[in-house]
Order: structure tokens, then C-alpha cells, then sequence
């Protein structure tokens, strides 16, 4: 729960996307922060899930990423409070380099999260178990929205968003000492013969060409990522004050905290894959909604606030129940002798598509924004297609 309070401080999609647009004013740069942060998660966690295979315990590899990841944070808030003297071109750098070691650091917890979870938990309780996590991390993400709202209006750029990472690391820390007090189950059996990177490597190749539900998620999962294309641009297309960007933050936070117990009973009583089919056509429905709103060309300009709470709304529950499902499937499929394997072969092969917000920036200032959001819609409806061949 202190996790999710904490990832609101350092949304991708609001705060984060809001602070980029005030250093650099180049949806290049927003797209490729949110890139940035979607790749550095997958990034590191074929080369954990090598190591992590071959020991009992993992809970040393989720302690490195999350105590990692608080000094990193902790530094870049550091950066952003004493970078109002600094040249405007040092700063963007700076922030650029710290916000990418954050990213690959973070990266380093979900291999062994997905694994000490899934020995945790049975199977039929993890989705509610999840939807909890979700739900009281939303209480807290509320609570960050308030306090947002507050240091982004009397603090000045870019002090305000400062205070606001600095809270983030303060929850994340928190966040990582409650995990590890928990501990960690017995793993089962032996750790696993060292085979060698490379014939570990090789292994990825046959779980794709003989695990179909695998490779059929994999595409899936790539679709996800380009139908994410545009989450960075929704808080770009209204005029915004500081204190909207909280507003919108609170808008997202309460649709993923009124979703929850949905999410929750569905992925346990209902199955995974079938959450995993209504997650992804809800997702066809903000980028529609936001390609009204630009066929409108202003006409409609004093609903804005309104009309994007709403999308930011529907974008939350889409994007709580998505990892929910994305979670609780990729458990429910990988063997539970080899749950770390096949959670870095999955990642690590899916991180290319986190990338993709870059080159929906790049499209937005070549193109348009439109074309980012019919690109979003799009391939939302193709993974609702493909998920419903999943088993």
C-alpha cells in the first residue's frame, strides 16, 4: 500500500509528465520520460531472474532494488530543490541521467515481488490480495494528490515537485521496510543448477515456441505497450495550472481506488484472462473519449477540467486492473519452480514496447496528438482480440 502511495508521487502520467513539459516544453522529452521509466523497470530483470533462479532466497535482490531506488529518488529531489540556480540545459541532463538510474534500479524488485507473492499467496486469493494493495495505496495516493495540490502552489517550479519526490522516496522507504519485515516463504526445492547465462538465454527461446498461453501473452503485452503509447500526452491536452495536475492526479487515483473490489473478485472467481479481456477493452475508451475532445477544436474548452477528470478516471481503473490482471496471469502461468525465469524472460522481452511513449512523442510533434490517440485506440482494440485466444 506505502508503494502505491509512494508511485502517485512519481506518476509518469501526471506529475512527472507535467514536470518534463516545465523544463523542456517538448513532448519528445515527455514521451521519453515515460519511456524511460516503463524501460528501466523491465531492463535489469532478465539478468535478475538469471541469479535469483539459481538461489532459495530472493528477498536480497528485492532489498538492493528497493532501498535503491529511495536513494535514487531521494537524490533527483535533491537535484530538482537546488536546481534553481542551475543552467536550464545542466538541469534537464542531470534529471535525465538520475531519473533513468531510478528506473533500471526499480527494475530490480519485480522478479523477486512477483515470485515471494505468488509463494504468499494461493492463487485464488491473489487477485484480492492485489485489489487491496490497490486499494489502500489509493487512500494514501489520495493523500498525495492533497499535499501535491498544496507544495505545487506554494512552492515555485521546481522546488514544488521537489517536495513531492521527496515524499515519494519517504513512502517508498517505508513501503520497502514493511515488505521485508514480512520475510520470505521456503522456496521450493533446490536453487537451480548454475547452466550458464548463455543456455539460460536459449531457454527463453523454448518457452516461447512451446508455451503458447506464453508467446500469446507476450503479444499481447506488446500491444499493451503501444496502446500506452499516449498515457504521457492526456495531461497535455487541456490548459493546466498546478494545481489541475494534482486534480487530475486525485481523478486517476480515485478511479483505480473505485475499481478495486471489481478487479479484485473478478481475477479470482472469474479467471485472469477474462479480467485480462475486460481490462483491455475498457482501454479502448480514454484515447476515443480524448479524440472527441480534439475533433472539438474548443468548442467545449470551459468542460475541459471536468471532461478530463473523466478520462483520467476511466485511465486509472483501466491501468490498476491491468496489472492486476498482468500480474496474477504471468503467476498463474509460469511454473512454480521456475517463477523467476520466467518472469525475467517475460519482462525483458516485453521492455522494448516501453519505449514506444518516445516515438508517440515523436509522432505528436511530427504529426499531431491525434494520431497518438488513434494509434493508442487502435491497438487496444487489437489486445482485446488477441487476449481473447488466451487459455
Amino acid at each position: 500500500m506505502f508503494f502505491q502511495g509512494g508511485a502517485a508521487a512519481v506518476d509518469p502520467n501526471t506529475v512527472i509528465a507535467a514536470l518534463v513539459h516545465g523544463l523542456t516544453g517538448s513532448p519528445v522529452a515527455v514521451g521519453a520520460a515515460a519511456g524511460i521509466v516503463r524501460f528501466g523497470w523491465l531492463f535489469p530483470q532478465l539478468w535478475v531472474a538469471y541469479y535469483a533462479q539459481r538461489r532459495t532466497r530472493r528477498l536480497p535482490f528485492y532489498m538492493l532494488g528497493a532501498f535503491g531506488r529511495v536513494a535514487c529518488l531521494a537524490t533527483l529531489a535533491a537535484l530538482l530543490w537546488s536546481g534553481r540556480g542551475a543552467q536550464h540545459r545542466s538541469l534537464v541532463v542531470a534529471f535525465f541521467v538520475l531519473w533513468t538510474l531510478y528506473s533500471i534500479v526499480s527494475g530490480i524488485v519485480a522478479v523477486p515481488y512477483n515470485d515471494i507473492v505468488a509463494r504468499s499467496i494461493r492463487s485464488e486469493q491473489r487477485s484480492r490480495m492485489l485489489a487491496l494493495r490497490f486499494f489502500g495505496g489509493g487512500l494514501l495516493a489520495f493523500g498525495v494528490a492533497a499535499l501535491a495540490h498544496r507544495m505545487l502552489q506554494a512552492l515555485a517550479f521546481p522546488v514544488g515537485y521537489a517536495a513531492l519526490l521527496m515524499l515519494g522516496a519517504a513512502l517508498l522507504l517505508a513501503s520497502a521496510l514493511f515488505f521485508v519485515s514480512a520475510r520470505e516463504p521456503r522456496a521450493p526445492g533446490e536453487a537451480s543448477i548454475d547452466v550458464g547465462f548463455a543456455k539460460f538465454l536459449r531457454g527463453a527461446g523454448d518457452v516461447i515456441v512451446h508455451d503458447r498461453r506464453f508467446r500469446l501473452f507476450l503479444f499481447a503485452q506488446w500491444l499493451g505497450g503501444t496502446a500506452a503509447i499516449a498515457l504521457p500526452f492526456y495531461v497535455l491536452q487541456m490548459q493546466r495550472s498546478e494545481a489541475d495536475i494534482a486534480f487530475l492526479l486525485g481523478a486517476q487515483t480515485a478511479g483505480a481506488l473505485a475499481s478495486n473490489p471489481v478487479w479484485g473478485w473478478w481475477g479470482d472467481r472469474r479467471g485472469k484472462r477474462e479480467l485480462l479481456e475486460i481490462v483491455s477493452a475498457a482501454g479502448v475508451v480514454a484515447p476515443v473519449l480524448t479524440l472527441g475532445w480534439i475533433a472539438s477544436d474548443g468548442r467545449w474548452a470551459t468542460m475541459a477540467l471536468p471532461y478530463f477528470a473523466l478520462v483520467f478516471v476511466l485511465l486509472g481503473a483501466v491501468g490498476n486492473g491491468g496489472t492486476i490482471a498482468y500480474l496474477g496471469y504471468l503467476m498463474e502461468i509460469s511454473p512454480n519452480d521456475r517463477r523467476p525465469a520466467y518472469s525475467g524472460y517475460f519482462n525483458a522481452l516485453a521492455a522494448p514496447a516501453a519505449m514506444l511513449p518516445w516515438a508517440g512523442g515523436a509522432i505528436a510533434q511530427a504529426q499531431s496528438f491525434a494520431a497518438v490517440f488513434a494509434l493508442s485506440a487502435a491497438a487496444a482494440m487489437l489486445q482485446f482480440l488477441l487476449v481473447r485466444r488466451l487459455r
